[in-house]
């Protein structure tokens, strides 16, 4: 407001009223000269200068970049021997990186962490196939998918699928749950399920077996190629 109002008076005053404005408005007059420079810089913009208190930030872009970049690379490819990181270890790395110490306390590394979009989970396992030609494959099977999606089926096979009781919730007196029979013994057995996908219909069917084989297994891939659009002719 200060410096609103000192520009209003030196634009209807006209002439050399800084130090009238100064008293005026009880700033210094080297202040009110800088809202005059920066007044013909930028104009009616200066009135809004857009400060924020606090001091000011002391990693560059390229810092922060660096850091969520460390926090979200597993510690064991950094050459350290353990597995999750906690804040306290992740800032006493980054005090020590090789050719770039980076000094940030725990409460501004969780900060910047949540603004960039990064939280502590639960990792996850996964599989990649060991074949040399992997690439050449995916890339064969991309090509199939876009030029023939009606001849396409995905084939799997899961099992042993045991018939066992699900736990849930429903209305029980207090202490009185209701309570279901655990199957140590299968008196029925387990089954087999054979299951394909069409990719160019969307549709997903299966058969369950009894018995695990090669026999079952072949069976359900003749279904699969009976399925399809150039199907032979049954004998």
């Amino acid at each position: 407001m200060r410096y609103r109002r000192a520009m209003m008076l030196l634009a209807s005053a006209g002439g050399n009223r800084v130090p009238v404005t100064a008293q005026l408005v009880q700033a210094d007059e080297d202040t009110v000269r800088d809202v005059i420079h920066r007044f013909d810089e930028i104009g009616l913009a200066c009135l809004d200068p857009q400060w924020a208190g606090g001091r000011p930030r002391l990693l560059s872009p390229d810092d922060e970049d660096f850091v969520i970049q460390t926090a979200t690379s597993r510690p064991t490819k950094l050459g350290q021997s353990f597995t999750r990181r906690s804040l306290r270890k992740l800032v006493a790395y980054l005090r020590k990186v090789h050719g770039r110490m980076i000094l940030i306390d725990r409460e501004a590394l969780r900060c910047l962490l949540a603004r960039r979009g990064v939280t502590f989970q639960r990792t996850k396992t996964w599989k990649e196939s060991p074949d040399p030609e992997r690439e050449v494959k995916l890339d064969r099977i991309e090509e199939v998918l876009d030029r023939f999606p009606d001849r396409v089926f995905a084939f799997d096979e899961f099992g042993p699928l045991g018939i066992r009781p699900t736990a849930g919730s429903g209305w029980a007196a207090r202490k009185r749950p209701d309570r279901l029979p655990a199957t140590y013994h299968r008196t029925h057995g387990v089954r087999y399920f054979h299951g394909c996908y069409s990719v160019g219909d969307d549709r997903l069917w299966g058969v369950n077996r009894c018995k695990k084989g090669a026999a079952n297994t072949l069976a359900a891939l003749k279904s699969t190629r009976a399925a399809g659009p150039t199907a032979p002719p049954s004998t």
